[in-house]
């Protein structure tokens, strides 16, 4: 077996692993069930914000230390905090508890970026697309599995709503174990690059100098603390500025980061909605609905992955997501707008398959414009934008600083929320194609004159 290939399968059992969470598409039912004295509007406005807020600000600082500390302690974190979330939501009642799980929720969702630039610092860049498949497919996997044996355990009766978190709290122990035994990243993009590769040509001797003077060996320690921290710092800044000022990478990464903090606002509050739609269901099918959904996302990004290539033009790709965001947005008003929860779970698997298509795109648009070495740090920044538009539409929308929605007035702004960015990207793609086609004239008026 190559290497490379070693490497990967051993990250994407632990991905698997942890996405195997059966308790999870039942979590609301839990918390409002008997377990627990908490009111629906209590777990709206005051724990599941906690988890978004916490998301945000620990992604600030783990996205600082990743590098540095090479990956592979905040994968471990990963499994450690999932092991604190669901003990905690086993054997603990109070509100005050519930908030700081939610806490631990963020670390949880903030270290997720280690898992996926891990692969980055282990393997040959020819291999980065083919890695980067493998990692999300094994959580695609991982999610279906969960929502499989989560619908089966609830049909057959063979388990309640609070005996579902043993299973996740069981794989969560599985997967930081298994965590323990990943290869140890010897060399980083940043703070710990390796000088051989740099000095390998005379070319990248020539236009390298920033990655060589991180490997700069001095006998006193606090010189070549310096000599590895600020080179990496300006390399940082110089991947960030060549990224950032690509009006191609600014333009997808922006809808990425729209796209995403949609996503993850209408998936965190989507039980609440059933919730409210059917106070007591006879049987709840959030398990199936989340196995179909992780199924038919799945399908769909890979059906991007052969449909969408290169010979795209970006202009067709954005009028392709601009149609498709549009849709997405109906689909939420699906959801929403009904009384029937067969129609709302429809809704939010048509979401979901959607949103699966116009990632990935939007993913492959800002990867075909970088640098290949600065894929970790951008997908980084991206999430971190899309976590702060995530954090102002809870404060706007769902907290009592704000407008304190209903579910169905919440999710009916989400909805209008996803159209408005449709429209705002076809007046960019239509201005876009009006000044093209204006400059392209004036450049046939000067070509005759002369």
């Amino acid at each position: 077996m190559k290497e490379w290939f070693k490497i990967s399968c051993l990250l994407c059992v632990f991905g698997f692993v942890r996405e195997i969470r059966p308790s999870e598409p039942y979590v609301t039912e839990f918390i409002l069930g008997p377990w627990r004295n908490i009111t629906e509007q209590q777990l709206v406005q005051d724990v599941y914000p906690v988890g978004t807020y916490s998301n945000l600000v620990q992604l600030v600082f783990v996205f600082l230390i990743t590098d540095f500390l090479r990956y592979k302690p905040l994968i471990i974190t990963i499994g450690a905090a999932g092991v604190i979330i669901w003990s905690m939501l086993i054997w603990t009642t109070s509100l005050l508890s519930l908030q700081i799980l939610e806490f631990f929720y963020g670390t949880y969702m903030a270290a997720e970026v280690a898992y996926y630039t891990y692969i980055y610092a282990k393997v040959d860049k020819k291999y980065y697309p083919r890695v980067t498949s493998h990692t999300r497919a094994a959580m695609f996997g991982g999610k279906l599995i969960s929502g499989i044996t989560s619908q089966l355990m609830i049909n057959l009766e063979l388990m309640d709503y609070k005996q579902l978190n043993y299973i996740t709290l069981t794989t969560q122990i599985i997967a930081m174990l298994w965590a323990f035994g990943l290869p140890k990243v010897d060399k980083s993009l940043y703070f710990h690059r390796e000088a051989n590769a740099i000095e390998s040509t005379p070319e990248a001797r020539r236009t390298s100098q920033l990655q060589v003077e991180t490997q700069v060996e001095s006998v006193d320690s606090d010189m070549a603390s310096q000599q590895t921290i600020r080179p990496a710092m300006r390399l940082l800044w110089q991947h960030f500025s060549n990224a950032y000022t690509n009006p191609r990478v600014v333009q997808w990464s922006l809808w990425y980061a729209l796209g995403f903090a949609g996503y993850l606002q209408v998936s965190y509050y989507m039980q609440v909605l059933w919730k409210t739609i059917e106070p007591n269901p006879q049987i709840a099918w959030n398990g199936a609905v989340d196995a179909v959904l992780t199924a038919l996302a799945a399908m769909t990004a890979l059906a991007a992955g052969y449909l969408h290539n290169d010979r795209v033009r970006p202009r067709v790709s954005l009028l392709v997501l601009s149609l498709l965001s549009a849709l997405e947005g109906g689909s939420i008003l699906i959801c929403c707008w009904t009384h029937d929860i067969y129609w709302s779970y429809v809704g939010f698997v048509i979401f979901g398959a959607l949103y699966g298509f116009t990632i990935t795109v939007a993913s492959a648009e800002v990867a075909r414009n970088l640098q290949e070495e600065s894929f970790g740090l951008v997908f980084g920044i991206n999430t971190l934008l899309a976590l702060v538009f995530q954090s102002l539409l809870t404060v706007i929308v769902v907290s009592e600083t704000g407008f304190e929605l209903a579910p169905v007035g919440q999710y009916t702004v989400y909805a209008f929320y996803f159209i408005a960015v449709a429209i705002i990207y076809l007046i960019s793609v239509l201005t876009e194609h009006l000044w093209n086609r204006r400059y392209e004239k004036d450049q046939l008026k000067t070509i005759n004159l002369e």
